[in-house]
């Protein structure tokens, strides 16, 4: 099957699949006549890994070593064990902040009592205070927004396919 075919099979973007074997993910497939590329469904099933990875939030180098023991059965799973309780932490941690976050929204949002004028609006002149007394271009000033990559694995110079694999875009309908 072409590259078309099996975007469409897996609801996954042409450009995201071959963003995936540049990254070896995918391995290199053979070439038709035209100089297509000739996809079975071992791609498929693989894809299908990889997707499923990603939805459950892994970033490509977690994926990259779950594959490598995928293709070595015989292999100890010791390191694949690491990788998820790695992620396991990764996700706990997330949910502090998101509970965090939560938490001075609610504040936030006490602060305004609803119909008043925009310029008397308790949110946001709390919004105003808080950028007043938060440095955001300090160096070494927390990022308190929270991404989908971890363990210091950074999305920067990665090509706007590869962001898009990574980010809500692909993940919002077609993850």
């Amino acid at each position: 099957m072409k590259i078309g075919e099996l975007a469409k099979a897996t609801g996954t973007q042409a450009e995201t699949i071959r963003y995936y074997e540049r990254e070896g993910l995918i391995p290199l497939t053979s070439r038709s006549e035209g100089n297509y590329r000739v996809y079975d469904k071992s791609h498929i099933q693989r894809l299908a890994f990889i997707r499923h990875c990603r939805c459950l939030d892994m970033t490509l180098d977690e994926i990259r070593i779950l594959l490598r023991y995928k293709d070595a059965p015989g292999e100890n799973c010791q390191e694949v064990d690491q990788v998820v309780d790695d992620h396991i932490e990764h996700v706990a941690s997330r949910i502090r902040e998101l509970k965090a976050l939560e938490k001075d929204l609610r504040a936030l949002r006490a602060q305004c009592a609803t119909g008043l004028g925009a310029q008397g609006c308790g949110v946001l002149d709390g919004l105003e205070r808080s950028a007043r007394e938060h440095d955001h271009a300090a160096k070494g000033a927390p990022q308190h927004h929270l991404g989908g990559a971890h363990r210091g694995i950074a999305s920067q110079g990665a090509p706007k396919a590869a962001r898009a694999s990574r980010g809500a875009p692909e993940r919002r309908g077609n993850a």
